[in-house]
């Protein structure tokens, strides 16, 4: 897992594939649901969890985006552009 800011965004990964946003997250989604639906990735139900007495290590990865924050309009300064542009 990676802390130090080097999360890549659907929008990097587009961009350095040559492909669109939408196809980097379609292409993810799709490698994502046929690993879930693949016997090598299952993992084990509750109660063999509880039953086993081995202490596993295991990562957590944060795979989710963040929006993109966007100013804010402020309209006081749109008022007075407005009001300093009109004769």
């Amino acid at each position: 897992m990676s802390t130090s800011g080097n999360t890549r965004t659907y929008f990097h990964i587009s961009q350095s594939d040559g492909v669109s946003e939408r196809t980097a997250y379609d292409t993810i989604k799709w490698i994502e649901r046929t690993r879930i639906k693949h016997s090598d990735f299952a993992l084990p139900g509750k109660k063999a969890l509880l039953k086993r007495d081995i202490n596993d290590e295991g990562v957590l990865i944060d795979a989710t985006e963040p929006p993109i924050e966007r100013p804010k309009k402020d309209k006081s300064i749109t008022t007075q552009e407005k009001r300093k542009n009109t004769p």
